[in-house]
């Protein structure tokens, strides 16, 4: 009996040292706090004033949505977009890094790892209400940011509307079930997005990536520790028809506004912007859009919209595994995410765009490059300009 004892004893001992001492480089779960401004800008959805993939003046197709005119608004839109700020005062907006450069008309990125606590501090710079409504993380309602009837009293709906010029604190728990699942890698994809007018704010431009990240595979600033590069995408025909903005388009940018009848079938249809990002055709910045050979590389792909807005973003050149299958082509819809994994072995560069072939004639295409480190100045068709300015925040005045 003693011996079994002693047998037992040292298995005993390693068990309970093991839940009592942390492990080596176990994650500390921490605060991360956003300073987050809704604000009102000039945004241009084809900056170059050209049609970036044929590398040509826009054809009679392309100049439908981007041309302005007598009763035509052209490219440029008054817009409500999300701003990150560098502290509570909102006088100093964040630049964005290099590798952000891409995101274009997409707020910040939100990131966490499980186990934290988000806080977004958002200020209202707009002249209309808005508010911040995340998916997939953990709030109560007085973090929901949604206007319904939901059975509470007034004190849970100050997050529903955020008036003109003031102020609110968003607090979000990120829970296991925030995170990755079973059958994902080691990062999701949320988004957040304005729910005060959920359509309007959304043609608006009120929508931003958030990513959570596994706590055993999350870097200091929240990133997945097994991926070299991320990209964030949205594929949205983007209605300008139904923005807040309408009539202060008309008004200001029209040749003669007066001409304009906001009913006609043709002023419509100009005002669709099938756009990647905020782009329409090749005009999102190629140097954003770069990779070397190799890298392990995640793209998070988001769509929005109404029924036309079925997406089937494929990548020319490489492949991606999305959903656990080897492909080139994913499938979106309205408010869906998918995550993609790939490493680019074809240098050049390649076509990024959706499939719906009513898409591809409006212009829902953009390039990504992807640069052969060792042989920088060979591979296939890989050149050295981006045929679209220096990768700017293009587009914000």
């Amino acid at each position: 009996m003693l011996g079994i004892l002693a047998a037992l004893t040292p298995v005993f001992l390693s068990g309970v040292a093991t839940a009592t001492v942390p492990a080596k480089n176990q994650y500390v779960p921490q605060t991360r706090t956003y300073f987050i401004g809704a604000d009102e800008v000039d945004w241009n959805y084809a900056p170059s004033g050209k049609n970036q993939i044929t590398g040509e003046p826009f054809d009679d197709a392309a100049a439908v949505f981007t041309q302005q005119g007598p009763d035509r608004i052209g490219s440029t839109y008054i817009k409500s977009l999300y701003r990150e700020y560098t502290d509570a005062s909102f006088g100093t907006l964040k630049p964005r890094s290099a590798a952000d450069q891409h995101l274009g008309m997409l707020g910040p990125v939100i990131r966490a790892a499980v186990g934290d606590t988000i806080k977004v501090v958002f200020k209202n710079n707009l002249d209309r209400a808005a508010a911040v409504h995340v998916h997939g993380v953990f709030y109560d309602k007085r973090s929901e940011g949604a206007p319904y009837d939901d059975g509470t009293g007034p004190a849970d709906h100050a997050d529903d509307a955020v008036a003109p010029g003031t102020v609110y604190t968003y607090s979000y728990k990120v829970p296991d079930r925030a995170g990755p699942g079973p059958m994902d890698g080691s990062s999701v994809m949320w988004m957040y997005h304005s729910h005060t007018d959920e359509v309007g704010d959304d043609y608006a431009g009120l929508v931003g990536p958030m990513v959570i990240t596994k706590a055993s595979a999350a870097r200091a600033d929240g990133t997945p520790n097994d991926v070299d590069r991320e990209f964030f995408v949205q594929f949205k025909v983007s209605d300008e028809n139904a923005s807040p903005y309408l009539e202060r388009n008309i008004a200001r940018f029209p040749g003669n506004p007066g001409s304009v009848d906001p009913a006609s079938e043709e002023f419509g249809e100009s005002n669709l912007m099938h756009s990647v990002n905020g782009y329409v055709f090749g005009n999102l910045p190629l140097d954003s859009m770069t990779m070397k050979k190799g890298e392990r590389v995640r793209w998070y792909l988001m769509g929005m919209g109404t029924e036309v807005d079925l997406h089937t973003p494929h990548w020319h050149g490489n492949t991606v595994t999305a959903l656990g299958m080897r492909t080139d082509v994913v499938s979106l819809l309205p408010a869906t995410m998918v995550t993609a994994d790939m490493v680019p072995d074809d240098p050049g560069i390649w076509l990024f765009h959706c499939h719906v072939n009513d898409h591809i004639s409006a212009g829902m295409l953009v390039r990504y490059r992807v640069i052969d480190a060792d042989h920088p100045d060979g591979g296939n068709g890989n050149g050295n300009g981006n045929g679209n300015g220096n990768g700017s925040q293009s587009g914000h005045h």
